[in-house]
């Protein structure tokens, strides 16, 4: 049934490339889309969106219902990507960051793959730190288009002839064009100068999906929690600019838009997405040939009151990651136990698959046996997400995080019982042990990896 679902999706196209060898390992596709949160696939549930393409490897694959990214904002997120290190390794904490040593350079994905006998090709965007690029962290650098170009490029790249495995990387911009939404309002708002001027086609892209708006009755509700928790973190007091500007202006009306135009925006990159897997279908390389999906990070889509990313929470912070390996990874299932290291867990797994040698002493796990097997003894029971201004230990029933002051510091969540975060029982006395216990895990991993920020905190 799954299978019969994606190729309906991807059309019954002869296959041009039939005479093409076959290789002894799969090729393997990386798509990435940006600023997506893991509720963002109407295969998850979300009947306000229509994600045809990204359905369609859900069905044929196995989905990872508890992804985090390492870092929910662009470049630190990225760069845990290529590297398989948490941004932390690197001291990075937000985009601010200049440059890195250039010894991480030899020891990146691109060219673990190009060693062990891959083409490895890489379309779209990069958003890391100097001296990263495509071709210095070991890729063929094959367009620096984010949208359809980039689509037709990879398109074109799938119908090649190709003598020995691929390696190809899809990196789509949106539905990250959803930012300016909010930018714009602030300094609309308050008669600042446009910030990003240059930023010419994200409003234009913003600007045609607001076109298609068809009212209120066929635009999202307001999520049940878009209203604040019981207890903040006292980090937000902090907030300026943009952020703090929609938080306390923003109309439910206005809200509600930006959550149409975010989905808009997601089914325009599922399009572009859908055209380089139909052309992975008319290559005739579908079942020889891993596709894994993912998000840098998610973005807060009105949760909380916060639109943007770089926050702990679940719309922040968990993003889709979908593996499909037709004949190897049983499709349709959905894994809710194994809690994914989203950038850290890419790396090992992608070499896993390839046969390629990592670099010793990564943080994450090959997802392969958890895909194609469905359970794995000895999983990692708790998961570390870093922020700008937190550091988060995820369980299988918890959500800790550690704040940067001043006021409140500690959130504790029960996932199970409290999805939407909402009631902060960190300071519920009947929790002191659950706190304790996280807190202890925290500062196993900060040590670990000596992560000097995660220590400030848990010195303050």
């Amino acid at each position: 049934m799954a299978e019969t679902t994606r190729r309906e999706f991807l059309g019954a196209v002869p296959a041009l490339a039939a005479a093409a060898p076959p290789v002894q390992r799969p090729n393997i596709l990386y798509i990435m889309t940006d600023q997506q949160h893991a509720g963002m696939m109407s295969s998850t549930g979300n009947r306000w969106v229509k994600t045809p393409a990204m359905d369609s490897l859900c069905a044929s694959g196995t989905r990872f219902d508890l992804a985090y990214s390492g870092n929910p904002v662009c470049v630190p997120a990225r760069t845990s990507m290529m590297t398989g290190r948490y941004p932390s390794h690197f001291g990075i904490r937000s985009n601010n960051v200049r440059e890195l040593p250039r010894d991480v350079l030899p020891a990146a994905l691109g060219h673990s793959l190009r060693a062990a006998g891959y083409r490895t090709a890489f379309g779209g965007k990069t958003h890391w730190p100097k001296p990263m690029t495509a071709e210095s962290i070991g890729f063929e650098y094959i367009t620096a288009d984010e949208r359809d170009t980039l689509a037709g490029e990879c398109a074109t790249f799938l119908r090649q002839r190709h003598d020995k495995p691929f390696f190809l990387v899809a990196s789509f911009i949106n539905p990250h064009d959803i930012c300016y939404m909010a930018i714009d309002a602030y300094t609309k708002g308050s008669s600042l100068p446009a910030m990003y001027p240059k930023s010419v086609v994200e409003r234009e892209r913003v600007a045609a999906a607001t076109k298609l708006f068809a009212g209120m009755d066929k635009c999202p509700p307001l999520p049940a929690n878009h209203g604040h928790t019981d207890i903040d973190p006292g980090a937000f007091s902090r907030l300026t600019g943009f952020r703090k500007y929609v938080r306390e202006k923003w109309t439910a009306e206005e809200w509600r838009l930006h959550r149409w135009v975010y989905a808009r925006l997601t089914e325009e990159v599922d399009a572009q997405i859908g055209r380089v897997l139909a052309a992975l279908r008319e290559s005739g390389r579908e079942r020889d040939t891993v596709v894994v999906f993912t998000s840098d990070h998610g973005d807060m889509d009105s949760a909380h009151g916060f639109e943007h990313k770089s926050l702990p929470y679940e719309e922040s912070a968990r993003v889709p990651f979908v593996i499909s390996y037709p004949g190897h990874v049983p499709a349709g299932r959905i894994d809710r136990k194994h809690l994914v290291g989203s950038t850290i867990d890419l790396y090992p797994t992608i070499c896993d698959y390839a046969g390629a040698q990592a670099p010793g002493g990564l943080p994450g796990r090959s997802l392969r046996a958890v895909a194609e097997k469905g359970n794995l003894q000895g999983w990692r029971d708790d998961l570390i997400v870093e922020c700008g201004d937190s550091r988060t230990v995820r369980t299988a029933r918890y959500k800790y995080s550690l704040w940067e002051g001043p006021g409140v510091t500690e959130t504790l969540f029960d996932m199970t019982k409290d999805a939407g975060e909402m009631t902060n029982l960190a300071g519920v006395s009947s929790m002191a042990g659950v706190v304790a216990d996280h807190r202890r895990r925290l500062r196993r991993h900060v040590e670990a990896r000596v992560d000097e920020y995660g220590r400030s905190l848990l010195r303050a």
